[in-house]
């Protein structure tokens, strides 16, 4: 079983070996966090060419090198032998690895995910029905609308003043349980 955590990627350097669709999909995941990323392989599908001025792109086959101050990586060739390679020298190292064919030998996974602004709904089945997670997702994204980047900084915001206004802890758990209540006109009002 994966134990869930959200990781601050910022200052670690992450590389996906692979230029496929599946490893442009994995690119896509983490410039949605704002985070550039080395990419390595000797071709790459025509997706990445929308993205390249986003991401390091190196031409060439998997090479140890690549990864060796990796923090982060993702094994997504077509290679069944190299990313069980790459996966077990990360594994050896203490390199976070997704090998994205063999959940095993993975020390993470990516799950399914809907972000609207800091609020991030993470969706997985461990590997198991990656269908049951899309589904799921686009459950979520319905519910869930763009409306909720803006709601989301709002409750900081409002919740910021309580801390603020509000020596007596129980007044504060009682004022900042009372803002989910809160319509976005109404949060706005507050603030």
């Amino acid at each position: 079983m994966l134990y869930p955590i959200n990781l601050n990627i910022q200052n670690m350097k992450i590389t996906i070996i692979g230029g496929g669709k599946v490893a442009y999909r994995k690119v896509t995941n983490f410039l949605d966090f704002g985070k550039k990323v080395t990419v390595v392989s000797k071709e790459f599908v025509d997706e990445f060419s929308e993205i390249k001025d986003k991401i390091e792109m190196i031409y060439d086959e998997y090479n140890e090198r690549y990864i060796e101050d990796s923090f982060v990586v993702v094994a997504a060739t077509n290679n069944k032998e190299i990313n069980h390679k790459i996966g077990t020298y990360c594994n050896e190292k203490g390199k976070l690895v997704n090998v994205v064919d063999d959940k095993n030998i993975s020390n993470f996974t990516v799950p399914s995910y809907v972000k609207r602004g800091e609020l991030l709904l993470s969706i997985s089945t461990g590997g198991n029905s990656p269908s049951l997670s899309a589904k799921i997702k686009k459950e979520l994204e319905e519910t869930y609308d763009e409306s909720y980047e803006e709601y989301i900084e709002l409750l900081g915001l409002a919740r910021k003043r309580i801390i603020e206004e509000n020596k007596d802890i129980r007044e504060r758990r009682k004022k900042i349980k009372a803002l989910i209540e809160l319509s976005v006109d109404e949060l706005k009002e507050k603030i």
